[in-house]
């Protein structure tokens, strides 16, 4: 009897195992009381739960989309119409992220499919005024080459190479171009990709294939002319060059690609004359759009241009600051300031030697060419890069550490000491090298025995009279230690640590 009882209770015993639906309340829960973190989390969680709930998709997308996460938020509604393409509100948010990823076509076409499922709806006025932009717009924007579909495909593929996923990247335009072999935009990108994973012969046959079947295709001309400028090579730079300067494009997406193009290969008068007739025109620019023009501008002589155009890129973008052509430009001519001189620093990058490496990272943080260098795909090779490596590239690009992270916060006092260093000397030059050189030496070692750093000024004084001694100048402890404020007594004790990590004559 017993044990019958103890069966009839198990079969009745209800295991709660939260489910979709279960966060998606909780989400909604925490949207009323105004906790919108917590249901961007909670929707997050329902997702993953259930991935084929075509309304939590919904909803998480427009959070996406109210914080400004456009291809998050394509992506989510994207898969909602997949499942559920009748739902009116699906339809109508289809419209509107597709107007604010510029897919201003399948914009016009869900908006006109969400009037006629619901002409009185919740969203009909919204709608409307979708078709009204459109019908503003319409007369910058070419007929598009592929569907709605493709368009998406070609965008993960981007998303790819911006993460740095080349080998994703190809195996997804090489498939879209086997389904729609006339999709050139989708051969400009794949060319791309190849060029960045260093296959550049591979990148230009597929570019002039594109300029067989699509003559005077302008992405291919300017993909071409980026090529022949990162291989130097002149001659053939020339020619493409006579060809792009003759070209009088009229949709925004030529003028732009133009003019970065030639931004980029320093043909600034040309560059700003395309860019700045679209900033004139009302264009709303990206990040990438304010930096060429600011360039262009500044080198052909408009300054008050540039300076405009550069205060609204830090609007977009406020890791730039730092960077300004006009600073660019006062670096050019200190032709003993190495952090400027791009060969230096590539030279550096290639080295056999890891403290050469991480040595050049810290330069390119620096570095008037630092966006050329890191656009350059051979210049970087991530993948074979230690931790260490990992780090100053890390640096090098604006990542914000963790200071509570224990191996991140002695990297920061690590590199503090060479910025202790440039900020005595001003800027590197021959005469400095060898110690910036013994520096990058012995960090590395340090970092490899853990070393916390815990004294950077202190540590960039001890470096400092190590190597004015080595090269026996004249120098007194009591003279540095004055010079990085620091006591004669702590600077002693780091020269003696830091002796500990130099490395010897035969191990470099």
């Amino acid at each position: 009897m017993e044990k019958k009882r103890q069966k009839e209770n198990q079969t009745n015993i209800v295991s709660f195992i939260p489910n979709g639906d279960y966060y998606y309340k909780k989400s909604i829960q925490a949207m009323n009381s105004g906790q919108m973190d917590k249901a961007y989390k909670y929707l997050k969680r329902a997702t993953d739960l259930s991935p084929d709930d075509s309304m939590i998709l919904l909803q998480l997308a427009i959070m996406e989309l109210e914080g400004q996460c456009f291809e998050e938020a394509y992506d989510l509604l994207h898969r909602a119409y997949q499942i559920d393409p009748d739902e009116p509100e699906i339809v109508f948010y289809m419209a509107e992220i597709s107007g604010c990823i510029g897919m201003i076509y399948d914009a016009k076409r869900f908006a006109e499919s969400y009037l006629e499922m619901e002409p009185e709806g919740a969203y009909a006025d919204e709608a409307a005024e979708i078709l009204e932009f459109v019908e503003f717009e319409k007369d910058d924007f070419e007929e598009l080459e592929a569907s709605s579909e493709d368009l998406y495909r070609q965008e993960q593929a981007r998303r790819c190479m911006e993460k740095g996923d080349f080998p994703e990247a190809i195996d997804l335009l090489e498939e879209l171009i086997e389904d729609k072999p006339d999709f050139w935009s989708a051969y400009n990108n794949l060319a791309l990709a190849y060029f960045y994973i260093g296959e550049a012969e591979d990148a230009k046959a597929l570019l002039h294939r594109v300029l067989r079947d699509n003559k005077g295709n302008l992405h291919a001309i300017c993909n071409l002319a980026v090529i022949a400028y990162y291989e130097k090579n002149d001659e053939e730079l020339q020619g493409l060059l006579e060809v792009l300067t003759k070209i009088q494009p009229y949709a925004w997406e030529h003028r732009y690609k133009l003019g970065a193009t030639l931004a980029l290969i320093g043909q600034y008068e040309v560059a700003y004359k395309w860019l700045r007739s679209m900033q004139k025109r009302g264009y709303a620019g990206d990040a990438g759009f304010y930096f060429w023009l600011s360039h262009a501008a500044y080198f052909s002589g408009h300054e008050e241009s540039s300076k405009n155009a550069w205060a609204q890129l830090l609007e977009l973008d406020p890791d730039k600051e730092g960077f300004e052509p006009w600073r660019q430009l006062e670096n050019t001519y200190e032709l003993d300031a190495l952090e400027h001189d791009r060969e230096y620093i590539v030279e550096k990058l290639q080295s056999e030697y890891e403290s050469d490496r991480i040595f050049g990272l810290f330069l390119l943080s620096r570095s008037a060419h630092k966006q050329e260098i890191i656009a350059h795909p051979k210049w970087i090779n991530v993948e074979q890069y230690g931790p260490f490596e990992k780090l100053f590239l890390a640096y090098a690009l604006g990542h914000k550490f963790d200071e509570k992270n224990k191996l991140e916060a002695s990297f920061l006092r690590a590199v503090k000491v060479p910025e202790v260093l440039f900020e005595q000397y001003g800027k590197l030059t021959t005469v400095v090298v060898p110690m910036f050189q013994m520096w990058f030496a012995l960090c590395e070692r340090a970092l490899d025995g853990n070393y916390r750093f815990t004294n950077p000024a202190a540590i960039a004084g001890a470096s400092d009279y190590l190597f004015r001694s080595s090269r026996m100048l004249k120098v007194t402890k009591k003279a540095i230690a004055e010079q990085y404020d620091i006591s004669v007594s702590t600077l002693s004790k780091y020269i003696e640590e830091i002796l500990g990590f130099l490395p010897k004559s035969e191990d470099q």
